[in-house]
């Protein structure tokens, strides 16, 4: 469900699909091939949040964020289940798993693993193409090429899923 707030509507782009539950509120841009799963709030009602293209929000996540720390998700970002993101920046291609904390001014970098259940504290960098495990979480090792392997995969299945899912719920 899309909804107003302070007269801005969210703006959604070609070929996203947002499953039945799901709210996104207020100042949101969600780029080309993107999927919102059921459950997730997405809520701009401080400040922007970009999603970018072929990105996934998958189920039950929260995305919020405070006036002074924007919300943004670069192109094919893979948020997993239960994660909540609170005014942080996750750079193009990084796997957030499932049920993690990332929050305000911390920025993952590009293709970084967040591994499931780890808290990012305020601040924190995550430097490109690592592994960070942990409460909170620490820079546990590089990313092999069968890591990144399995990151481009869940993109693109949920890239497809998204498709399948617009086509058979309307």
């Amino acid at each position: 469900m899309l909804y107003r707030y302070n007269d801005i509507y969210p703006e959604i782009g070609n070929e996203v699909f947002i499953a039945p539950g799901a709210h996104v509120i207020g100042d949101v841009k969600i780029g080309d091939e993107s999927s919102v799963w059921f459950n997730t709030v997405i809520r701009g009602d401080e400040a922007p949040i970009r999603i970018g293209k072929r990105c996934n929000v998958q189920d039950n996540s929260t995305l919020h964020l405070y006036d002074e720390y924007p919300l943004t998700l670069e192109d094919e970002v893979s948020i997993g289940h239960n994660v909540i993101l609170h005014g942080c920046t996750v750079r193009s291609r990084a796997l957030i798993g499932m049920g993690a904390v990332v929050l305000d001014g911390a920025e993952i970098g590009e293709s970084a693993f967040v591994a499931a259940n780890t808290l990012v504290p305020p601040g924190k960098k995550v430097p490109p193409r690592t592994m960070f495990m942990g409460n909170p979480g620490k820079v546990v090792r590089e990313l092999t090429d069968k890591d990144l392997e399995m990151i481009q995969i869940t993109i693109d299945t949920y890239i497809q899923k998204g498709k399948e899912f617009r086509k058979q719920i309307k």
